[in-house]
């Protein structure tokens, strides 16, 4: 005989996996229409304290991993920040057992902790820089400026076809030195570039650049009522570089980069 249920049915993930996407403000309401992972319906698991989990059901007929986990994840977490939501963001991944765990062992007994990284974050966003060299105009400066590698340039421009492998070395060494320059050159104008923007904002990220025509990969934390300065100081630092260097602005993104360890 089946145990009766409550009016209304279960809720949601009261006896499934639970994917969690991060904690929010035990008062807040979800945007409608938000759908994470395979489209399931997101919802809030609250404790009766001061926070709430983002959470959906967990797909347990497969692994997960997939881009569209990914970009579900990552559009969950968007649809907050961009209803002005405050939003711890966990990485993608994190699961427990069901709603029960959740709440025991996710929000009770880390409410406070929870609580006093929200009111951190609270008003505040995110925002990404990238800035990408013009590879032809910092190549020619270096030309310029540096003649052992103008000369070594210039000699293997002059090498015949046919006598390529007797200069194998030199090629070596000349992609030595550009990437040295290089190297030397996005250390100064990174910099110029983080004293530019970072004076607005509250706090930096600065990431390890990915490949050597990147300038800089640096995340920013901007209170909402500086947001304007903010994004005006890196439009100026984009009209002053644009003949050599290329600048974007991301966000505003989940605050991935300031959230505390533990």
């Amino acid at each position: 005989m089946s145990t009766p249920q409550p009016p209304g049915g279960p809720e949601p993930g009261d006896r499934v996996p639970q994917y969690v996407y991060g904690v929010t403000r035990a008062d807040a309401e979800l945007p409608a229409g938000v759908n994470g992972l395979d489209d399931r319906p997101v919802s809030l698991v609250r404790d009766g304290g001061v926070c709430a989990a983002i959470v959906s059901d967990l797909p347990t007929d497969r692994a997960l991993g997939e881009r569209a986990d990914l970009v579900a994840h990552q559009r969950v977490l968007n649809a907050l920040v961009d209803a002005g939501t405050v939003v711890l963001p966990f990485r993608f991944g994190a699961a427990l057992a069901d709603r029960g765990a959740v709440e025991k062992e996710l929000l009770a007994g880390n409410s406070g902790r929870l609580g006093r990284v929200l009111d951190e974050l609270e008003g505040r966003v995110e925002l990404r820089l990238k800035a990408t060299y013009v590879q032809d105009e910092v190549l020619g400066e270096i030309m310029a400026a540096e003649p052992e590698i103008a000369e070594l340039s210039r000699r293997l421009r002059e090498v015949p076809p046919d006598a390529a492998d007797a200069v194998y070395y030199d090629r070596i060494r000349l992609g030595e030195l550009i990437a040295q320059a290089m190297e030397r050159r996005r250390e100064h104008d990174g910099q110029v570039l983080l004293d530019g923007a970072a004076p607005a904002a509250e706090a930096f990220a600065r990431k390890t650049p990915a490949r050597e025509e990147d300038v800089l990969d640096a995340s920013f934390l901007v209170s909402a009522d500086r947001r304007d300065r903010f994004e005006q100081a890196v439009e100026k630092l984009g009209r002053a570089h644009a003949d050599r260097i290329r600048i974007r602005l991301i966000g505003p993104l989940p605050p991935y980069d300031f959230v505390p360890e533990s």
